[in-house]
């Protein structure tokens, strides 16, 4: 199955695809209450301004099996251009497969080709299982720890 899949850019086009796993995703968080219209004005506001982010999707021929968005920011501490990466997902059905380590070896080429200097994502902390995933790719964890100040509308 792995072998017959594509790695590419995602298009507008996937908005359905992409609000569905990444509405998945969010459901399995304790941070988050999954909301499809929020999840898809987000998503919208990255595939239609290039330069904010990228989404990268792992399709077969029928579907998108998975995806991890790219956003674009500068680090004063790296002194230049680094990647936030968040929404890193595989479709449960397609799981076990290697498909999120093909996909995850696409970002990292991706993020030396274009010369970035770190990717910085959060895991969730209660699983182990996604932890162990990124660290096997490369991730440490930082001494750093998230805070975040919700700005209500």
């Amino acid at each position: 199955m792995s072998n017959d899949v594509s790695i590419e850019p995602a298009t507008i086009e996937d908005l359905p695809a992409l609000t569905d796993l990444v509405v998945d995703l969010l459901g399995l968080q304790d941070d988050f209450t999954p909301d499809p219209v929020l999840q898809e004005m987000g998503l919208r506001l990255i595939l239609e301004e290039p330069a904010r982010g990228r989404i990268i999707v792992i399709r077969n021929q029928d579907r998108i099996l998975g995806m991890a968005n790219l956003l674009f920011t500068v680090s004063t501490a790296m002194g230049g251009f680094v990647l936030i990466m968040e929404d890193v997902i595989i479709h449960p059905d397609y799981r076990g497969q290697g498909l999120g380590t093909k996909l995850l070896d696409e970002v990292i080429t991706f993020a030396r080709q274009k010369k970035f200097l770190r990717i910085t994502l959060l895991a969730d902390k209660l699983s182990s299982d996604s932890q162990a995933f990124f660290q096997r790719n490369g991730f440490r964890f930082s001494t750093l720890i998230p805070m975040r100040l919700i700005m209500q509308p």
